[in-house]
């Protein structure tokens, strides 16, 4: 919702630049989606890491733990 009125109020100021920005933003959005995706990799592969080395600790706690 904020988005879209900050691109009113950039349409009312420059509307070249906003029609500029509406076109644009497709193109800007596919080329930052493959480090999107790294990040998700990333993300997961950390907490997967954490899983493992938080194991030990879980085990030990007991199953009231858990």
């Amino acid at each position: 919702m904020v988005a879209l009125v900050l691109w009113c109020i950039l349409f009312f100021l420059s509307w070249p630049l906003a029609i500029l920005a509406l076109v644009a933003y497709p193109f800007v959005w596919l080329l930052t989606l493959p480090f999107r995706i790294v990040g998700i990799a990333v993300h997961g592969v950390f907490g997967l890491l954490t899983a493992i080395f938080m194991l030990p600790v879980r085990l030990l706690r007991g199953p009231s733990a858990i």
